[in-house]
């Protein structure tokens, strides 16, 4: 994770906390980035976080599935059998 500050300085126990607080919030994801803009009193954050990975998801044989490698040798054969139609 990489942070900014605009405006002034923070030591790093503030910018710890405020990565708690933003961690209890979204307690799924991972930060990428925190930009910290001070204006006098007030903090505004503006952080992103990590892509979320992305699997490919198909409908086989009336299973969802995303890789063969846990179908028996019946369900491989159905899928080489398929009939694929195209559009």
């Amino acid at each position: 994770m990489t942070y900014t500050v605009d405006g002034g300085t923070m030591d790093e126990r503030e910018v710890n906390e405020y990565v708690r607080v933003i961690q209890e919030k979204y307690p799924d994801k991972v930060i990428k980035e925190i930009n910290f803009k001070i204006d006098g009193d007030y903090v505004d954050m503006n952080y992103t976080f990590d892509e979320v990975p992305f699997e490919r998801i198909r409908r086989i044989t009336g299973y969802l599935v995303g890789t063969l490698d846990r179908f028996n040798n019946a369900k491989r054969q159905e899928v080489e059998d398929r009939v694929k139609h195209s559009i």
